[in-house]
Protein backbone atom coordinates (compact mmCIF):
# COMPACT_ATOMS: atom_id res chain seq x y z
CA UNK A 1 0.00 0.00 0.00
CA UNK A 2 1.32 3.44 -0.88
CA UNK A 3 1.93 6.32 1.53
CA UNK A 4 -0.57 9.18 1.49
CA UNK A 5 -0.39 12.81 2.59
CA UNK A 6 -2.91 15.62 3.11
CA UNK A 7 -3.41 18.82 5.06
CA UNK A 8 -5.73 17.89 7.92
CA UNK A 9 -6.61 21.39 9.10
CA UNK A 10 -9.17 23.60 7.30
CA UNK A 11 -8.06 25.48 4.20
CA UNK A 12 -6.85 29.01 4.87
CA UNK A 13 -4.29 30.98 6.85
CA UNK A 14 -4.07 30.22 10.57
CA UNK A 15 -1.68 29.99 13.46
CA UNK A 16 -0.84 26.33 12.81
CA UNK A 17 -1.54 23.80 10.06
CA UNK A 18 -1.23 20.03 10.43
CA UNK A 19 -0.03 17.82 7.61
CA UNK A 20 -0.71 14.10 8.03
CA UNK A 21 1.33 11.33 6.41
CA UNK A 22 0.25 7.66 6.66
CA UNK A 23 1.57 4.46 5.14
CA UNK A 24 4.51 2.03 5.15
CA UNK A 25 7.00 4.69 4.03
CA UNK A 26 5.68 7.52 6.22
CA UNK A 27 8.71 7.58 8.53
CA UNK A 28 11.53 7.36 5.94
CA UNK A 29 9.82 9.93 3.67
CA UNK A 30 9.41 12.49 6.46
CA UNK A 31 12.97 11.79 7.64
CA UNK A 32 14.27 13.06 4.28
CA UNK A 33 12.81 16.48 5.07
CA UNK A 34 13.03 16.79 8.87
CA UNK A 35 15.07 14.74 11.35
CA UNK A 36 15.94 11.15 12.22
CA UNK A 37 12.82 9.38 13.49
CA UNK A 38 13.62 5.67 13.22
CA UNK A 39 15.47 5.59 16.55
CA UNK A 40 12.88 7.63 18.43
CA UNK A 41 10.12 6.18 20.54
CA UNK A 42 6.58 6.30 19.15
CA UNK A 43 4.09 8.85 20.49
CA UNK A 44 6.77 11.50 20.85
CA UNK A 45 6.99 15.04 19.44
CA UNK A 46 10.17 16.53 18.00
CA UNK A 47 11.06 20.15 17.29
CA UNK A 48 12.97 20.40 14.04
CA UNK A 49 13.07 22.17 10.69
CA UNK A 50 11.34 21.26 7.47
CA UNK A 51 14.16 21.45 4.97
CA UNK A 52 15.30 20.19 1.60
CA UNK A 53 19.06 20.32 1.28
CA UNK A 54 20.19 23.73 2.49
CA UNK A 55 16.75 25.30 2.01
CA UNK A 56 14.72 25.62 5.22
CA UNK A 57 10.99 26.04 4.74
CA UNK A 58 9.82 26.29 8.37
CA UNK A 59 10.33 25.30 11.98
CA UNK A 60 7.93 22.46 12.76
CA UNK A 61 6.82 19.93 15.35
CA UNK A 62 6.83 16.31 14.16
CA UNK A 63 4.61 13.75 15.95
CA UNK A 64 5.40 10.05 15.51
CA UNK A 65 2.86 7.21 15.70
CA UNK A 66 3.72 3.58 14.97
CA UNK A 67 1.52 0.82 13.54
CA UNK A 68 -0.77 -0.63 14.65
CA UNK A 69 -1.40 1.92 17.41
CA UNK A 70 -2.34 4.91 15.27
CA UNK A 71 -5.53 6.37 13.81
CA UNK A 72 -5.12 4.51 10.52
CA UNK A 73 -3.38 1.43 11.94
CA UNK A 74 -0.30 2.32 9.86
CA UNK A 75 2.83 4.32 10.60
CA UNK A 76 1.65 7.93 10.84
CA UNK A 77 3.64 11.15 11.05
CA UNK A 78 1.97 14.52 11.63
CA UNK A 79 3.82 17.75 10.87
CA UNK A 80 2.61 20.90 12.63
CA UNK A 81 3.85 23.92 10.69
CA UNK A 82 2.94 27.60 10.67
CA UNK A 83 -0.38 28.26 8.96
CA UNK A 84 0.89 30.21 5.96
CA UNK A 85 -0.79 28.99 2.77
CA UNK A 86 2.56 29.16 1.03
CA UNK A 87 4.23 26.97 3.67
CA UNK A 88 1.36 24.46 3.59
CA UNK A 89 1.37 24.07 -0.18
CA UNK A 90 5.16 23.99 -0.45
CA UNK A 91 5.41 21.35 2.30
CA UNK A 92 2.77 19.28 0.51
CA UNK A 93 4.75 19.53 -2.72
CA UNK A 94 8.00 18.52 -1.03
CA UNK A 95 6.34 15.46 0.53
CA UNK A 96 4.84 14.31 -2.76
CA UNK A 97 8.22 14.81 -4.45
CA UNK A 98 9.74 12.61 -1.72
CA UNK A 99 7.37 9.73 -2.44
CA UNK A 100 3.90 10.44 -0.99
CA UNK A 101 0.63 10.42 -2.89
CA UNK A 102 -2.07 13.02 -2.24
CA UNK A 103 -4.84 11.42 -0.20
CA UNK A 104 -8.38 11.13 -1.51
CA UNK A 105 -11.38 12.38 0.45
CA UNK A 106 -11.80 10.28 3.60
CA UNK A 107 -8.87 8.02 2.78
CA UNK A 108 -7.29 8.19 6.25
CA UNK A 109 -10.55 7.10 7.88
CA UNK A 110 -11.09 4.48 5.19
CA UNK A 111 -7.70 2.98 6.00
CA UNK A 112 -8.64 2.99 9.69
CA UNK A 113 -11.74 0.97 8.78
CA UNK A 114 -9.88 -1.42 6.48
CA UNK A 115 -7.21 -1.98 9.13
CA UNK A 116 -9.80 -2.81 11.78
CA UNK A 117 -9.36 0.31 13.89
CA UNK A 118 -13.09 1.04 13.70
CA UNK A 119 -16.17 -0.38 12.03
CA UNK A 120 -18.13 1.36 9.30
CA UNK A 121 -20.71 2.97 11.57
CA UNK A 122 -17.89 4.44 13.68
CA UNK A 123 -16.16 5.71 10.54
CA UNK A 124 -19.37 7.50 9.52
CA UNK A 125 -19.56 8.94 13.04
CA UNK A 126 -16.17 10.58 12.43
CA UNK A 127 -17.69 12.58 9.57
CA UNK A 128 -20.73 13.45 11.70
CA UNK A 129 -18.49 14.59 14.56
CA UNK A 130 -16.53 16.88 12.23
CA UNK A 131 -19.77 18.34 10.85
CA UNK A 132 -21.44 18.76 14.29
CA UNK A 133 -22.71 22.30 14.86
CA UNK A 134 -24.48 21.77 18.18
CA UNK A 135 -23.89 19.95 21.45
CA UNK A 136 -26.71 17.55 20.60
CA UNK A 137 -25.11 16.65 17.27
CA UNK A 138 -21.70 16.28 18.93
CA UNK A 139 -23.07 14.04 21.69
CA UNK A 140 -24.88 11.83 19.18
CA UNK A 141 -21.86 11.46 16.89
CA UNK A 142 -19.49 10.88 19.80
CA UNK A 143 -21.73 8.14 21.20
CA UNK A 144 -21.68 6.35 17.84
CA UNK A 145 -17.93 6.87 17.48
CA UNK A 146 -17.45 5.10 20.80
CA UNK A 147 -19.44 2.13 19.53
CA UNK A 148 -22.88 2.97 20.89
CA UNK A 149 -24.74 1.21 18.09
CA UNK A 150 -21.96 -1.20 17.08
CA UNK A 151 -21.86 -2.95 20.45
CA UNK A 152 -25.61 -3.54 20.47
CA UNK A 153 -25.73 -4.80 16.89
CA UNK A 154 -22.76 -7.10 17.42
CA UNK A 155 -24.48 -8.69 20.42
CA UNK A 156 -27.62 -9.31 18.35
CA UNK A 157 -25.60 -10.75 15.45
CA UNK A 158 -23.66 -13.11 17.72
CA UNK A 159 -26.88 -14.58 19.11
CA UNK A 160 -28.43 -14.88 15.66
CA UNK A 161 -25.29 -16.52 14.30
CA UNK A 162 -25.48 -19.14 17.02
CA UNK A 163 -29.01 -20.18 16.08
CA UNK A 164 -28.33 -19.91 12.36
CA UNK A 165 -25.39 -22.30 12.76
CA UNK A 166 -27.58 -24.79 14.64
CA UNK A 167 -30.28 -24.65 11.96
CA UNK A 168 -27.66 -25.11 9.24
CA UNK A 169 -26.44 -28.14 11.21
CA UNK A 170 -29.98 -29.53 11.18
CA UNK A 171 -30.07 -29.14 7.40
CA UNK A 172 -26.85 -31.14 7.14
CA UNK A 173 -28.66 -34.00 8.89
CA UNK A 174 -31.89 -33.65 6.92
CA UNK A 175 -32.16 -37.44 6.63
CA UNK A 176 -32.65 -37.64 10.39
CA UNK A 177 -35.86 -35.70 10.88
CA UNK A 178 -35.94 -36.47 14.58
CA UNK A 179 -32.78 -34.38 15.17
CA UNK A 180 -33.39 -30.77 16.28
CA UNK A 181 -30.31 -28.80 17.29
CA UNK A 182 -31.98 -25.38 17.46
CA UNK A 183 -34.64 -25.10 20.16
CA UNK A 184 -37.60 -23.40 18.47
CA UNK A 185 -38.91 -21.89 21.71
CA UNK A 186 -35.58 -20.27 22.48
CA UNK A 187 -35.30 -19.06 18.89
CA UNK A 188 -38.74 -17.48 19.09
CA UNK A 189 -37.85 -15.70 22.34
CA UNK A 190 -34.64 -14.41 20.77
CA UNK A 191 -36.38 -13.32 17.56
CA UNK A 192 -39.03 -11.50 19.57
CA UNK A 193 -36.36 -9.71 21.64
CA UNK A 194 -34.46 -8.70 18.50
CA UNK A 195 -37.65 -7.51 16.80
CA UNK A 196 -38.47 -5.22 19.74
CA UNK A 197 -34.88 -3.94 19.86
CA UNK A 198 -34.85 -3.17 16.13
CA UNK A 199 -38.25 -1.47 16.43
CA UNK A 200 -36.83 0.78 19.15
CA UNK A 201 -33.81 1.65 17.00
CA UNK A 202 -35.96 2.35 13.94
CA UNK A 203 -38.26 4.57 16.01
CA UNK A 204 -35.24 6.54 17.26
CA UNK A 205 -34.46 7.67 13.71
CA UNK A 206 -37.01 10.48 13.93
CA UNK A 207 -35.11 11.90 16.89
CA UNK A 208 -31.70 11.30 15.31
CA UNK A 209 -32.74 12.89 12.04
CA UNK A 210 -34.14 15.91 13.91
CA UNK A 211 -30.89 16.35 15.87
CA UNK A 212 -28.75 15.97 12.77
CA UNK A 213 -30.77 18.06 10.30
CA UNK A 214 -32.71 20.33 12.64
CA UNK A 215 -36.12 19.93 14.26
CA UNK A 216 -38.56 21.04 11.57
CA UNK A 217 -40.74 23.95 12.71
CA UNK A 218 -43.39 25.35 10.35
CA UNK A 219 -44.44 28.96 10.93
CA UNK A 220 -48.02 29.14 9.69
CA UNK A 221 -51.08 31.35 10.06
CA UNK A 222 -53.23 33.84 8.18
CA UNK A 223 -51.80 36.59 5.99
CA UNK A 224 -50.28 39.67 7.64
CA UNK A 225 -49.96 37.92 11.01
CA UNK A 226 -46.20 38.63 11.07
CA UNK A 227 -44.86 35.20 10.16
CA UNK A 228 -41.98 36.55 8.05
CA UNK A 229 -41.14 39.13 10.72
CA UNK A 230 -41.01 36.28 13.25
CA UNK A 231 -38.67 34.24 11.03
CA UNK A 232 -36.35 37.22 10.68
CA UNK A 233 -36.40 37.75 14.46
CA UNK A 234 -35.61 34.09 15.12
CA UNK A 235 -32.67 33.85 12.70
CA UNK A 236 -31.39 37.35 13.40
CA UNK A 237 -31.34 38.59 9.82
CA UNK A 238 -33.64 39.67 6.99
CA UNK A 239 -34.31 36.26 5.44
CA UNK A 240 -37.90 36.95 4.41
CA UNK A 241 -39.47 39.97 2.74
CA UNK A 242 -41.77 41.87 5.11
CA UNK A 243 -44.64 43.91 3.70
CA UNK A 244 -48.08 45.19 4.68
CA UNK A 245 -49.41 43.71 1.43
CA UNK A 246 -51.29 40.48 2.14
CA UNK A 247 -49.89 37.43 0.39
CA UNK A 248 -46.30 38.74 0.03
CA UNK A 249 -44.81 35.34 0.93
CA UNK A 250 -45.49 33.02 -2.00
CA UNK A 251 -43.07 30.18 -1.26
CA UNK A 252 -41.57 28.47 1.78
CA UNK A 253 -38.35 29.94 3.18
CA UNK A 254 -36.06 27.88 5.45
CA UNK A 255 -33.28 28.67 7.87
CA UNK A 256 -31.55 26.83 10.71
CA UNK A 257 -30.64 28.22 14.13
CA UNK A 258 -29.50 26.87 17.49
CA UNK A 259 -31.62 27.30 20.62
CA UNK A 260 -30.22 25.97 23.93
CA UNK A 261 -27.83 23.70 22.06
CA UNK A 262 -30.52 22.14 19.85
CA UNK A 263 -30.84 22.71 16.09
CA UNK A 264 -34.16 24.01 14.74
CA UNK A 265 -35.05 24.30 11.06
CA UNK A 266 -37.67 27.04 10.65
CA UNK A 267 -39.94 27.16 7.62
CA UNK A 268 -41.78 30.40 6.87
CA UNK A 269 -44.89 29.69 4.81
CA UNK A 270 -47.43 31.54 2.72
CA UNK A 271 -50.40 32.96 4.63
CA UNK A 272 -53.46 30.70 4.83
CA UNK A 273 -56.51 32.26 3.18
CA UNK A 274 -58.92 31.77 0.31
CA UNK A 275 -57.50 33.18 -2.93
CA UNK A 276 -57.98 33.00 -6.69
CA UNK A 277 -54.34 33.87 -7.36
CA UNK A 278 -52.74 30.77 -8.93
CA UNK A 279 -49.21 31.45 -7.64
CA UNK A 280 -50.41 32.27 -4.13
CA UNK A 281 -52.56 29.12 -4.16
CA UNK A 282 -49.47 27.06 -4.94
CA UNK A 283 -47.68 28.74 -2.01
CA UNK A 284 -50.60 27.93 0.31
CA UNK A 285 -50.51 24.29 -0.81
CA UNK A 286 -46.80 24.20 0.03
CA UNK A 287 -47.67 25.68 3.43
CA UNK A 288 -49.97 22.75 4.10
CA UNK A 289 -47.27 20.31 2.98
CA UNK A 290 -44.79 22.00 5.32
CA UNK A 291 -47.24 21.53 8.21
CA UNK A 292 -47.50 17.83 7.46
CA UNK A 293 -43.73 17.36 7.43
CA UNK A 294 -42.99 19.59 10.44
CA UNK A 295 -42.51 18.22 13.93
CA UNK A 296 -43.60 21.47 15.57
CA UNK A 297 -46.04 24.08 14.26
CA UNK A 298 -46.02 27.71 15.33
CA UNK A 299 -49.47 29.09 14.52
CA UNK A 300 -49.17 32.88 14.38
CA UNK A 301 -52.14 35.23 14.65
CA UNK A 302 -52.45 39.00 14.69
CA UNK A 303 -53.45 39.96 18.24
CA UNK A 304 -55.79 42.63 16.82
CA UNK A 305 -57.60 40.06 14.64
CA UNK A 306 -57.38 36.66 16.39
CA UNK A 307 -59.08 33.67 14.80
CA UNK A 308 -61.39 31.25 16.54
CA UNK A 309 -61.71 28.49 13.93
CA UNK A 310 -58.51 26.44 14.06
CA UNK A 311 -60.01 23.09 13.07
CA UNK A 312 -57.88 22.70 9.94
CA UNK A 313 -54.64 22.28 11.88
CA UNK A 314 -53.07 18.78 12.10
CA UNK A 315 -54.09 16.87 15.21
CA UNK A 316 -50.88 14.83 15.55
CA UNK A 317 -48.40 17.73 15.83
CA UNK A 318 -47.01 19.82 18.64
CA UNK A 319 -48.66 23.21 18.08
CA UNK A 320 -47.62 26.47 19.70
CA UNK A 321 -50.32 29.12 19.42
CA UNK A 322 -48.87 32.63 19.20
CA UNK A 323 -50.50 36.05 19.33
CA UNK A 324 -48.12 38.42 17.55
CA UNK A 325 -47.98 42.23 17.60
CA UNK A 326 -48.47 42.36 21.38
CA UNK A 327 -46.90 45.83 21.23
CA UNK A 328 -50.12 47.11 19.66
CA UNK A 329 -52.17 46.44 22.79
CA UNK A 330 -51.48 48.10 26.09
CA UNK A 331 -52.43 45.22 28.40
CA UNK A 332 -52.71 42.07 26.29
CA UNK A 333 -53.70 38.81 28.01
CA UNK A 334 -54.20 35.25 26.84
CA UNK A 335 -54.50 31.94 28.65
CA UNK A 336 -53.95 29.71 25.63
CA UNK A 337 -51.51 31.66 23.43
CA UNK A 338 -48.00 33.03 23.81
CA UNK A 339 -47.89 36.82 23.53
CA UNK A 340 -44.96 38.07 21.48
CA UNK A 341 -43.82 41.04 19.44
CA UNK A 342 -41.72 39.80 16.53
CA UNK A 343 -41.21 43.39 15.38
CA UNK A 344 -39.60 44.30 18.74
CA UNK A 345 -37.75 40.95 18.94
CA UNK A 346 -39.71 40.09 22.08
CA UNK A 347 -39.73 36.33 21.46
CA UNK A 348 -37.82 34.81 24.41
CA UNK A 349 -40.94 33.08 25.71
CA UNK A 350 -41.37 31.37 22.33
CA UNK A 351 -37.76 30.19 22.25
CA UNK A 352 -38.15 28.73 25.73
CA UNK A 353 -41.32 26.87 24.70
CA UNK A 354 -39.53 25.45 21.65
CA UNK A 355 -36.63 24.28 23.80
CA UNK A 356 -38.97 22.63 26.33
CA UNK A 357 -40.91 20.77 23.63
CA UNK A 358 -37.74 19.61 21.90
CA UNK A 359 -36.20 18.25 25.09
CA UNK A 360 -39.42 16.48 26.03
CA UNK A 361 -40.06 14.86 22.65
CA UNK A 362 -36.58 14.43 21.16
CA UNK A 363 -34.76 12.67 23.98
CA UNK A 364 -31.37 11.38 22.82
CA UNK A 365 -30.15 9.84 26.09
CA UNK A 366 -30.31 6.28 24.74
CA UNK A 367 -29.00 4.75 21.53
CA UNK A 368 -30.22 6.87 18.62
CA UNK A 369 -29.61 6.37 14.92
CA UNK A 370 -29.32 9.39 12.64
CA UNK A 371 -27.93 7.82 9.48
CA UNK A 372 -30.35 7.04 6.62
CA UNK A 373 -28.22 4.07 5.55
CA UNK A 374 -28.46 2.60 9.05
CA UNK A 375 -32.21 3.20 9.19
CA UNK A 376 -32.81 1.42 5.88
CA UNK A 377 -30.69 -1.55 6.96
CA UNK A 378 -32.44 -1.80 10.33
CA UNK A 379 -35.83 -1.65 8.58
CA UNK A 380 -34.80 -4.58 6.36
CA UNK A 381 -33.44 -6.52 9.34
CA UNK A 382 -36.69 -5.92 11.22
CA UNK A 383 -38.75 -7.21 8.27
CA UNK A 384 -36.55 -10.33 8.05
CA UNK A 385 -36.84 -11.15 11.75
CA UNK A 386 -40.60 -10.63 11.53
CA UNK A 387 -40.65 -13.29 8.80
CA UNK A 388 -38.75 -15.58 11.17
CA UNK A 389 -41.40 -15.08 13.84
CA UNK A 390 -44.18 -15.77 11.33
CA UNK A 391 -42.30 -18.83 10.08
CA UNK A 392 -41.99 -20.21 13.59
CA UNK A 393 -45.73 -19.71 14.15
CA UNK A 394 -46.43 -21.56 10.88
CA UNK A 395 -43.92 -24.35 11.71
CA UNK A 396 -41.87 -23.68 8.57
CA UNK A 397 -38.86 -25.87 7.93
CA UNK A 398 -35.36 -24.85 8.98
CA UNK A 399 -34.46 -24.12 5.37
CA UNK A 400 -36.88 -21.18 5.16
CA UNK A 401 -36.01 -19.96 8.64
CA UNK A 402 -32.34 -20.01 7.73
CA UNK A 403 -32.94 -17.81 4.66
CA UNK A 404 -34.69 -15.14 6.74
CA UNK A 405 -32.08 -15.32 9.50
CA UNK A 406 -29.36 -14.82 6.89
CA UNK A 407 -31.24 -11.79 5.52
CA UNK A 408 -31.38 -10.29 9.01
CA UNK A 409 -27.70 -11.00 9.65
CA UNK A 410 -26.77 -9.48 6.30
CA UNK A 411 -28.71 -6.26 6.94
CA UNK A 412 -27.16 -5.81 10.40
CA UNK A 413 -23.71 -6.59 9.01
CA UNK A 414 -24.08 -3.83 6.41
CA UNK A 415 -24.29 -1.21 9.17
CA UNK A 416 -20.96 -2.09 10.75
CA UNK A 417 -19.27 -3.01 7.48
CA UNK A 418 -18.97 -6.75 8.14
CA UNK A 419 -20.87 -7.19 4.91
CA UNK A 420 -20.44 -4.44 2.34
CA UNK A 421 -19.35 -3.65 -1.19
CA UNK A 422 -16.59 -1.45 -2.54
CA UNK A 423 -19.23 0.74 -4.17
CA UNK A 424 -20.82 1.44 -0.78
CA UNK A 425 -17.42 2.20 0.76
CA UNK A 426 -16.50 4.58 -2.04
CA UNK A 427 -19.81 6.39 -1.69
CA UNK A 428 -19.44 6.78 2.09
CA UNK A 429 -15.84 7.97 2.21
CA UNK A 430 -16.15 10.27 -0.81
CA UNK A 431 -18.30 12.54 1.38
CA UNK A 432 -15.46 13.06 3.89
CA UNK A 433 -13.16 16.05 3.80
CA UNK A 434 -9.61 15.76 2.46
CA UNK A 435 -7.18 15.01 5.29
CA UNK A 436 -9.64 12.89 7.25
Amino acid sequence: MDTIVAISTPYGTGGIAVIRVSGPQAVPIVEKLTCTLQSHKPYTIHHTTLHRGEEILDEVLVSLFRAPHSFTGEDVVEIACHGSLYIQQEALQWLTDAGCRLAKAGEFTQRAFLNGKMDLSQAEAVADLIAAETKAEKDLAFSQLRGGISTQLQSLRDKLLHFTSLIELELDFADHEELEFADRTQLKDLADTIYRHLTSLADSFQTGNAIKNGIAVAIVGPTNAGKSTLLNALVGEERAIVSDVAGTTRDTIEDKIIIDGLPFRFIDTAGLRETNDLVESMGIERSRNAMEKAQIIIYVQDITHPQTDLTNLPKDKEIIYVLNKADLQLHPTSDSCLLISAKNNDIDILKQRLSNIARAHFNYSGTVISNVRHYEAITRAKAAIQRVLEGLDDNLSGEFLSMDLQDCLGALGEITGQITSQEVLNNIFSKFCIGK
